[in-house]
């Protein structure tokens, strides 16, 4: 599946993978060629030696979430609702599914709107960085719709059930003080130190461990579905393998020489 221009994708070796949503006159709205660039690139990533994903949007805006020209086009096509949801099930299930079981950390480089599904696709993210020009919402009332793209999986675990159903039955679109208020974003930067800010801040995870941060952002991320006893037991196993890396004894050494590790994946 090829990734054609509505995605870019931007790959360092040992660095992190970039991927720019790049259809700025509609917002980068989930599009089918949006759903096909976005789905290929992750598959690209998954074979490469990036350290982490980058998710970012072209042209002042993060995402407008669901394509509403489509929209439109469904119903003057008097398309049957089923198939609607079957489409809407597979197509934006498979891009919301590739980023939250990537196996490397990720980190959303909002800036701008992100909005309805759009907005998923940031809290999906392991990491948000947000510039304190972007706004976010869980729009699909104002177009009387429900929610989709894990809205009910995703944003309860973050605000909470109570946050959670206030923000999709009254559709609010909120600034970054409320977003960072809730959670919703790790870090608010001024929109002119955005770029330089989100740099520093990547550079920090891609120069860490990469075994050893992987294994540490998944356990955290299924810590909530586990028993304390079933979590120790799982870090435990993820030590046994970690401990056998030679950045483990190149972080010992390190230590004990005073100086700054450097990390090389094995």
């Amino acid at each position: 599946m090829a990734l054609g221009d509505a995605v870019l994708l931007d790959i360092e070796d040992d660095g992190p993978a970039t991927i720019t949503l790049n259809q700025p006159d509609r917002r980068n709205a989930f599009s089918s060629e949006i759903h096909d660039g976005f789905v290929a690139a992750f598959e690209e990533i998954e074979g490469s030696d990036a350290r982490c994903v980058v998710l970012q949007g072209a042209g002042g805006a993060f995402s407008a979430g669901g394509d509403v020209k489509r929209m439109v086009e469904t119903l003057e096509e008097d398309i049957p609702a089923d198939e609607r949801a079957r489409s809407l099930e597979q197509r934006v299930g498979e891009m919301m599914t590739a980023l939250v079981n990537c196996p490397i950390p990720t980190i959303a480089a909002i800036d701008g709107p992100a909005v309805g599904a759009g907005a998923n696709l940031a809290i999906g993210c392991d990491v948000q960085l947000a510039s304190d020009r972007s706004v976010f919402g869980f729009v699909f009332r104002q177009v009387g719709l429900s929610v989709d793209a894990g809205t009910s999986y995703l944003l309860p675990r973050i605000v909470g059930e109570n946050v959670a159903k206030e923000l999709v039955l009254t559709g609010d679109i909120f600034g970054t003080d409320r977003a960072e208020e809730l959670g919703l974003v790790n870090h608010v930067y001024a929109e002119d130190e955005f770029d330089e800010n989100v740099d520093e801040f990547v550079e920090q995870i891609v120069s860490g461990p990469p075994v050893a941060l992987r294994h540490a952002n998944r356990l955290v991320g299924e810590g909530l579905d586990k028993s304390l006893e079933q979590a120790l037991t799982d870090e435990a196993v993820a030590q046994g393998i970690v401990f056998d890396t030679d950045d483990h004894a190149e972080g010992v050494n390190a230590f004990l020489e005073e100086r700054d590790p450097e990390f090389e994946g094995r």
